[in-house]
């Protein structure tokens, strides 16, 4: 028994699934005791859109730390904060002429998930939240009720209470509109189901087995919040940040959401950090009416503008676009060619290998640990795991990407 089998409480997850004790990493790269190398298409689960130790962030939060710089401020008014708001308004919100407030929320996704409920109930004075089917948004007990893994929800005690799940546009839903379903729920005095405060969605449900939401059923969502006074909440935690090509993955779209959670790869450097951007007429808090101890970590400040400057710097979004043509090519030519039964679903830089008629979880596994074996990292998701989520750091260089394709391609061989 190792060191971490006996003391290690039996929650951990990713460990079971890559056994092995890393130490350090590189750009695209993570090495472990023993010296081997990993291609990580796993990237910190979205919080290493940059890579492992970005030069560029790596030099500015070094010298921040040379200088002996705050580092923990609560919500004090801070050099650091400064810089980064000033930083994220320039480079993200002005450009998109988007006019949003900031809230540093604590470290995590789900305390933004939760500040996003909590104020959307507070505006409306409505207790209600929709969801929707095969969602993602967080562990704790308010982002857990509006996640739809009925699983990972047992630990609640219960059902959620005031959530309702609502028909995302994906398996047998799509022989059903699924807006034209939520309306009907809504305007239905008999339907049972009372008018929510929010409705909170991704646009590229992740976790879920990357389903990528159409762009007309996002604007008709945006239509149908409009109509019924419901404030509209993305969970940009796993997708936003550059992920599907445009800083945010709604921008695709043309709309803009009432409420924006950002976390993962906001930071930059897998700092922990979560923001909530909220559109000013909506910001009724009081002061100290949402709080934590570590809300906006200073080192997380640093690294976020770094990463704002460096992916300026680099032009990402066409980088992106440009992997992402090669990854899809390479899938649809590669891998789907393979058998008809599976499916390739995916945006930006982040795809899904549907293995669910075609072997299933017990083949995604195999292959997922085959990968792992010739040294690639690429974690399952979906409904049963039968889904091999491609997440590699955006900053990947092209001949890595094609290396660990092409490993990916062998597993699939050997299996």
């Amino acid at each position: 028994m190792n060191i971490f089998e006996q003391y290690e409480s039996n929650v951990r997850s990713y460990c079971r699934n890559f056994p092995a004790v890393f130490h350090r990493a590189k750009g695209s790269i993570v090495y472990c005791e023993s010296g081997k190398e990993y291609i990580d298409f796993l990237a910190g689960a979205g919080a290493l859109n940059y890579g492992h130790n970005n030069d560029y962030i790596k030099q500015k939060v070094m010298s921040y730390l040379d200088a002996d710089a705050i580092t923990h401020g609560l919500d004090l008014h801070t050099a650091a904060k400064e810089k980064f708001l000033a930083t994220f308004s320039e480079n993200i919100l002005i450009p998109r002429q988007l006019d949003y407030r900031i809230q540093c929320c604590g470290p995590t996704g789900t305390n933004a998930v939760e500040a996003a409920l909590k104020l959307a109930r507070k505006v409306k004075k409505r207790a209600g939240i929709f969801s929707f089917m095969g969602a993602y948004h967080g562990m704790t007990l308010g982002s857990l009720s509006v996640t739809g893994n009925t699983t990972i929800r047992a630990g609640m005690g219960g059902a959620p209470h005031s959530v309702t799940f609502m028909p995302y546009p994906y398996g047998f839903m799509d022989t059903i509109d699924t807006i034209e379903y939520i309306e009907a729920v809504l305007s239905d005095v008999n339907s049972g189901i009372e008018k929510p405060a929010a409705i909170i969605f991704e646009s590229v449900q992740a976790e879920g087995g990357v389903v990528v939401a159409p762009i007309e059923w996002m604007q008709r969502l945006r239509a149908l919040c409009d109509r019924y006074d419901i404030l509209l909440i993305c969970d940009d935690i796993q997708v936003g940040c550059g992920r599907t090509g445009p800083f945010f993955s709604f921008e695709r779209a043309n709309i803009v959401p009432d409420l924006v959670v950002l976390s993962k790869s906001i930071s930059g450097y897998g700092f922990p950090m979560s923001l909530l951007l909220i559109k000013p007429e909506l910001d009724l808090w009081e002061p100290g009416e949402h709080t934590g101890t570590f809300r906006g970590y200073q080192l997380a400040f640093v690294g976020g503008t770094a990463a704002l400057e460096y992916r300026e710097v680099i032009e990402l979004e066409k980088d992106v676009s440009i992997k992402e043509a090669y990854l899809k090519t390479f899938l649809e030519e590669k891998i789907a060619s393979i058998s008809t039964k599976i499916e390739i679903r995916g945006i930006g830089l982040i795809w899904g290998i549907d293995l669910e008629n075609f072997g299933g979880a017990s083949l995604a596994q195999r292959v997922a640990s085959r990968c792992f074996e010739l040294g690639l990292i690429v974690e399952r998701v979906g409904r049963k795991d039968a889904v091999l989520k491609l997440l590699p750091p955006l900053t990947i260089e092209m001949s890595v990407l094609q290396t660990g394709c092409s490993i990916l391609q062998q597993a699939f061989n050997d299996c």
